[in-house]
């Protein structure tokens, strides 16, 4: 095997990438993602007991959060990034550990190696990666709890990413962050602490998209209904993806006057809802659909595509559009124009792409139409008293929380044929690319309220939460999994473990997961899962539905 790789939901056979990624990352930028992992390990041992003797550092809280974030599956594809990660990252190390000898903090002994390995030429480098994989856990089930409180780690950094890029921060999340790596280290830590420890880091993921809902809210207004054009105008565009929605404001701002529009794609969306951007005559909608679409979206586009996080699909030989194509923040691939990070207090430099969008003719038309969201938790707790009422007088039998992500697989047709199958007196509960599957049939409403409600972005599934719990208290239930609601959820990347870690951690049973459970969990993890929390796979369509409406 050249690389191992099975942090995604494509991992090849459902057990792992070792040639090349099915996302299209090469060997060599997977082991350097490995080996950057494996720095961040060091660092944070240092951080960790540095921090216990009041020792706060700004500089290497933000080097973690990113560098996991940047490690995140198809968020950067480019090797020379993760050199320059891994380099800079081995400079911290050594900062913060004289900062913890100088303290008199108490080192772990023996100390991890994780700790001590140092190297200075790309020879070591790639060496050194090979060596601490994924595979270097021999013990299965520990090998299996480790990557699952990693993953869980790597989506809990990016929504706090996105939370700090509104200044808002919560120190408890860069520290538990840190320990969760510190303790993958650990080889005295037994199964059931590493359980404990999946389960925390679900505790830290509420708090996450908590924070981050608080940022976005308090910036940009609370999402509210809004009907979203996705058809285009006859003016130069650039189409903004990914998560970031300070990046959203930055671009509009910079574009605003200049004659070009400014379009959504695929996680970007739900920018459409918050009143602060609807102010921006320019911004016109969202274009395109799901991220694993955009070879011929982006084609199609025909202006600039900037990428504010993940989501990147590596353009084909064929494609045109490779040389329009701008990254920012932690995405990043081989020949794409890099966008820096803005100074304190200040934006970001769109300019270039803004000058790129004048000079290229307007999208071409690809659908029409419109298509509804922004039922976050405050715009559903408006309609509380018409839901409850659509509850009580059976007009609404259940609700189905389809959130999550999409991808590209066949297999995830059956969320398509699951939402138009479903009886006409349910409503779907969604968030995150996954609606995109059925966010645009005619599945009508119930009494005024759209059979499809969706809540935004991956991050806001908290949301959902927020909605469950809120009806559990208002029919008076001891327990969430008493309500009427199931879940059936879609996977692809770590943002996605995240959310279900958050789930259990609420104490949410019975979760259906697919198109297949992930590669990562031994079969003993996967008992343990089932057996404590109720998790399953899904079948078909049909058997499932009898399983759901039972």
């Amino acid at each position: 095997m050249s690389m191992f790789c099975y942090q995604c939901q494509e991992a090849t056979k459902n057990i792992g990438c070792t040639v090349v990624g099915v996302c299209g990352k090469t060997s060599t930028v997977a082991n350097m993602q490995d080996l950057l992992m494996f720095v961040m390990k060091g660092i944070s041992v240092y951080s960790t007991v540095a921090r216990e003797k009041g020792h706060e550092d700004a500089e290497v809280n933000k080097f973690i959060f990113d560098g996991l974030f940047a490690t995140i599956t198809n968020a950067n594809f480019d090797r020379d990034v993760f050199v320059a990660r891994v380099r800079k990252g081995l400079e911290l190390r050594q900062k913060i550990k004289e900062a913890a000898e100088k303290l008199g903090a108490e080192l772990p002994s023996p100390l991890p190696e994780a700790a001590t390995w140092y190297a200075d030429s790309e020879e070591a480098f790639v060496e050194k990666s090979v060596e601490v994989g994924v595979l270097s856990t021999e013990n299965e089930d520990v090998r299996s709890l480790r990557e699952l409180i990693i993953y869980g780690v790597k989506g809990l950094a990016a929504y706090t990413e996105h939370a700090y890029n509104l200044d808002e921060e919560n120190p408890e999340l860069y520290a538990f962050m840190q320990r969760a790596l510190v303790a993958t280290t650990n080889d005295s830590l037994s199964v059931s602490d590493l359980v404990a420890l999946t389960l925390e880091t679900g505790k830290y993921g509420v708090e996450a998209m908590a924070l981050l809902d608080k940022a976005n809210t308090g910036r940009y207004g609370n999402p509210e209904i809004t009907k979203v054009n996705i058809g285009v105008r006859n003016n130069p565009a650039i189409l903004i993806s990914g998560h970031d929605l300070r990046d959203m404001e930055d671009l509009l701002k910079q574009t605003e006057g200049t004659g070009v529009d400014v379009y959504t794609h695929s996680e970007m969306l739900p920018a459409n809802y918050y009143p602060a951007f609807k102010k921006y005559e320019h911004f016109v909608g969202n274009y395109g659909s799901s991220w694993w679409k955009q070879n011929e979206e982006f084609e199609k586009f025909n202006g600039p595509v900037l990428f504010t996080t993940n989501c990147i699909v590596p353009p084909r030989k064929s494609n045109s559009y490779a040389d329009r194509v701008y990254t920012t923040g932690a995405s990043g691939y081989p020949g794409f124009l890099h966008i820096a990070e803005r100074k304190a207090g200040g934006m970001k430099d769109f300019s270039a792409i803004i000058a790129h969008a004048k000079r290229c003719a307007s999208p071409t038309e690809i659908e029409k139409g419109e298509i509804i969201g922004g039922f976050a938790h405050n715009q559903v707790m408006q309609l509380a008293d018409k839901v409850v009422d659509a509850v009580k007088s059976g007009a609404i039998r259940k609700f189905f929380v389809m959130a999550g992500c999409d991808g590209r697989m066949k297999s995830r047709e059956y969320y398509t044929e699951f939402a138009e199958k479903l009886p006409k007196d349910t409503v779907i509960l969604t968030a995150g690319c996954a609606k995109y599957r059925y966010n645009k049939l005619q599945l009508g409403d119930i009494g005024g309220i759209p059979r499809v409600l969706d809540a935004g972005q991956c991050n806001d599934s908290y949301s959902l939460a927020v909605i469950a719990l809120k009806l559990k208290e208002v029919f008076e239930l001891n327990d969430i999994n008493e309500l009427p609601i199931a879940y059936n959820i879609a996977w692809y990347e770590q943002k996605a473990v995240i959310v279900l870690l958050a789930l259990l951690y609420l104490g949410v049973k019975n979760i259906h997961l697919g198109p297949t459970l992930p590669a990562f969990l031994s079969p003993n993890v996967a008992k343990v899962l089932v057996e404590n929390f109720g998790i399953s796979g899904i079948t078909t369509v049909d058997e499932d539905m009898k399983i759901f409406l039972n």
